[in-house]
């Protein structure tokens, strides 16, 4: 099948990897003249694990291409994917100007049956939206079909290649008869295809990304229980996550759930109740507790010294929302360095893939570290902001000889084993935990 990506962002680029990957012939589009020569040339331009490799077989077998113009392609294409973003307002509602000037293009220059597949998070009716603006100008016949994407950073070419589910929202046979099509290697171990009308899917991709934020957060309100009743919360998460009605992801306690998905998410489903004059007091529950709990262990840390941190210089390990992932974007790690700053202290960090956007960020607000024990040089304490795997089995003789005089540990995601640092004669504060 011959496919055009318009977008290649996090979502577009794999989404035109892997789409190549099962042999077909996949233009990907983008207005940056410099992205489109980067990736031409074989440059991949975000971190994902196990993506890169796809992507330069794709390009030498002929099946990866990059263009900055739409229309170059458009003739041969069977399927174009609308893989934009829709960054949030100011009052919390997705911006659908890239989507919605891209459909008033197409509108232009289709000349035949083309799928419009929307793969971007959208708000219910945006299907509608597209199909009006395109049918303005264009007389033909063509079909726009909601398709979102459930990829999870840092796991994305398996969660594309073996999907869970496939959602597809449309109403014309021929658009379904398509996407089967373009689908069926993906599943072929039985997983669905699920079909059902566009409203409905753009709905569930943020009914879904909104169930997990309300999981997150309202293990990290246990968390705060815990931590006043004296209770463990990794034994709850293990007592309540073995009962399958709950399940054992999303559980994990820590300092709240960021990235460019949940937080903007919530808030433009928000939105869309508001606009339906519903008061969605569950999701706004879910949101104030994650607002909190990005500052609940600076909270611990500024209560530790006595709410007097002028002059202390903190490690701190992570940067990226979560591990895997160089990005940073609603990361709380970014919050927790905005506030230690405010408070007069400094800080070096180490993130194995975020520096580099973090120093584009915040420039020389911090310091950076080459690997994980030269940020530990003449700190305070130890922060720990992001899960990675290194960060998980240390070598701690590094770390006990260079915290030896500042043997304090502020673990935002519970890496390490109570009585084991109680052994090593740490302070060790976590989340839910004594």
């Amino acid at each position: 099948m011959r496919i055009t990506v318009v977008g290649t962002g996090y979502v577009g680029l794999v989404t035109g990897t892997c789409f190549a990957e099962t042999g077909n012939n996949v233009t990907c589009v983008d207005v940056d003249n410099l992205k489109v020569e980067k990736l031409s040339s074989g440059h991949i331009t975000i971190y994902e694990p196990g993506l890169e490799k796809i992507f330069l077989r794709n390009i030498k077998e002929g099946r990866l291409h990059f263009t900055t113009d739409v229309a170059t392609v458009i003739d041969e294409s069977e399927v174009i994917i609308l893989a934009l973003p829709t960054p949030p307002g100011e009052d919390g509602s997705a911006d659908l100007k890239y989507i919605l000037g891209v459909a008033e293009h197409l509108g232009r220059i289709l000349n035949g049956y083309k799928v419009i597949v929307n793969k971007s998070t959208v708000p219910v009716g945006t299907a509608d939206k597209v199909r009006e603006i395109i049918a303005q100008t264009y007389k033909g016949e063509f079909d726009v079909v909601s398709n979102p994407e459930f990829l999870r950073e840092g796991e994305a070419v398996d969660d594309f290649m073996k999907p869970d589910r496939v959602v597809v929202g449309t109403r014309s046979e021929k658009a379904k008869k398509i996407l089967n099509d373009l689908y069926s290697p993906f599943v072929r171990q039985g997983n669905p295809i699920i079909f059902m009308d566009e409203r409905s899917s753009e709905l569930t991709k943020y009914a879904a990304n909104s169930f997990l934020a309300t999981k997150i957060s309202f293990m990290n309100a246990i968390s705060q229980l815990c931590e006043r009743l004296g209770a463990n919360v990794d034994m709850i998460r293990m007592g309540i996550g073995s009962d399958d009605r709950i399940g054992k992801r999303y559980l994990f306690p820590g300092i709240g759930y960021g990235g460019s998905c949940f937080p903007k998410d919530v808030q433009a489903l928000l939105h869309s109740a508001s606009e339906m004059e519903y008061d969605f007091k569950i999701l706004k529950a879910v949101e104030k507790v994650n607002t909190r709990q990005k500052l609940h262990l600076f909270e611990k840390i500024n209560a530790y010294y006595n709410y007097n941190l002028k002059g202390k210089h903190f490690a701190l390990w992570g940067l990226a929302f979560k591990p895997n992932t160089d990005d940073i974007r609603e990361a709380p790690a970014m919050s927790i360095i905005d506030a230690l700053i405010k408070a007069g202290a400094t800080i070096t960090a180490y993130d194995p893939e975020a520096m580099p956007n973090v120093k584009a960020q915040i420039g020389d607000k911090i310091q950076y570290a080459e690997n994980q024990y030269q940020a530990l040089e003449s700190a305070s304490a130890l922060v720990i902001a992001t899960e990675w795997s290194e960060f998980r089995t240390p070598d701690f003789e590094l770390m006990d000889k260079a915290l030896q005089n500042n043997k304090n540990i502020f673990d935002g995601r519970n890496l390490f084993d109570l009585d084991k640092m109680m052994q090593r004669n740490y302070n060790y504060i976590s989340v839910g935990r004594k």
